[in-house]
């Protein structure tokens, strides 16, 4: 009766994970149509940096609130919610485009709405992870998640590439928004089948917040991880930003799209695996050797403006991703109790990402600038910015497995 139970709940999860794909896709074909667009229309990176620091901050900003939510409300809701509002944005940018043109300011404000609706969605989506499955299959779903997440990059961009050749943004803008629809429905059926757990008392919101940062504070190793993913995230998310104006540099935007989806390919082959074996020990290892080949691969990257070898190494790159995601998911979900487990990840969202805030901030200008001074243009500026963060990020990489407190989150998993 139990395994009935199990497969039924893991059916409800293939379901959401279901929703969440598609969504991945629509939002990746919007990522990549703005990014062209303002490319084409600026031809500056910091312009390129900003539409996504503005996509990205309120969702990081609203994560820790939004945390909280997800333990006070039903979760499958704020999904619902979350997902469906955020479609928004999109459709405004939408109307700006049809009224004869976009302005950046037109676009930061459209992303932005897009983006304070969507931060609803991944600490509710995480819990409800936790709620439906047992700890042996989170290793497993962890894998279908990176899975899912990497469907922006494996599936988006060579689709969106195409889809300009023979039309322009507004399609892009047009398919996201019906995605939306799709995974509204995926989450409402989950819903209807997943009984919702009773709050018996509503703690006030501060408190709650309170008894969520001691969670993730409670084990040294725990925030010793979250501080490290934060330095991480920073030199990833230059790289991450950067990638776009270096190629479109020196190519077009359907040779961008072909490159993109290879190198995301990577993330497909050990998003995979991992959905099917999962991690089973040695985590701490695993996660500081492979931010350490990420880092080599991102050096390589910014070498030369050679697409082949570019393709090499951001497949390299992607492939790495997630086994470091589900090291760190693993090490934290597993030593946080699991009714704390939205607010928590609300605080660690916040705490671990804000190091691309600074990326999203800074990579733009520095790219912009160090082309100008060193008059070697935007590309291989972004090249330089690509190629020291690499460096940066394998020593962090290195250090990792050489803290005691992590290397001790391991062993009381498994305890």
């Amino acid at each position: 009766m139990e395994k009935k139970k199990n497969n039924k709940n893991f059916n409800r999860f293939l379901l959401l994970w279901s929703g969440e794909l598609v969504s991945a896709i629509g939002g990746g074909l919007t990522s990549f149509g703005l990014g062209v667009y303002i490319f084409q229309q600026t031809g500056s990176a910091a312009d390129m940096a900003l539409v996504t620091l503005l996509a990205f901050l309120p969702t990081l900003l609203l994560s820790v609130p939004a945390g909280v939510l997800a333990d006070r409300y039903d979760r499958r809701l704020l999904m619902m919610l979350g997902d469906g509002c955020s479609a928004l944005g999109i459709l405004y940018i939408l109307f700006c485009i049809q009224r004869g043109g976009a302005s950046l300011a037109e676009i930061c404000i459209g992303v932005t709405v897009s983006s304070v609706f969507s931060s609803l969605l991944e600490p509710s989506y995480r819990a409800t992870v936790t709620d439906l499955l047992d700890e042996e299959e989170y290793s497993r779903a962890s894998g279908m998640v990176s899975l899912a997440g990497s469907a922006r990059y494996l599936v988006s961009p060579i689709l969106a590439g195409a889809l300009l050749v023979v039309a322009d943004i507004r399609l892009l803008l047009v398919i996201d928004a019906c995605t939306f629809v799709l995974t509204v429905i995926c989450t409402g059926v989950v819903r209807n089948g997943l009984a919702v757990k009773a709050v018996e008392e509503k703690e006030p919101f501060f408190t709650a917040l309170r008894i969520g940062w001691q969670a993730v504070t409670e084990k040294r190793g725990v925030l010793i991880l979250i501080l490290v993913s934060s330095v991480m995230t920073c030199f990833m998310g230059a790289f991450q930003i950067l990638a776009e104006p270096l190629i479109l540099d020196f190519a077009d935007s359907a040779t961008l799209g072909v490159a993109e989806t290879v190198c995301a390919c990577g993330m497909l082959v050990t998003g995979l695996f991992l959905g099917m074996r999962g991690i089973k020990k040695g985590y701490v290892r695993v996660l500081s050797a492979s931010l350490c080949i990420a880092a080599i691969a991102m050096v390589i990257f910014g070498l030369k403006e050679n697409i082949y070898l570019i393709c090499a190494a951001g497949f390299l790159f992607f492939a790495m991703l997630p086994f470091a995601n589900n090291c760190l998911d693993y090490l934290v979900r597993t030593n946080i109790a699991d009714e704390l487990q939205g607010r928590a990840w609300g605080l660690i969202g916040f705490l671990s990402q804000i190091g691309y805030v600074v990326a999203y901030g800074l990579a733009g200008n520095l790219a912009d600038g160090i082309g100008a001074q060193m008059q070697i243009g935007v590309g291989r500026g972004a090249a330089v910015v690509i190629i020291v963060s690499g460096a940066f990020l394998a020593v962090i990489a290195l250090s990792v497995c050489r803290i005691r407190a992590v290397r001790e989150l391991e062993h009381a998993a498994q305890e």
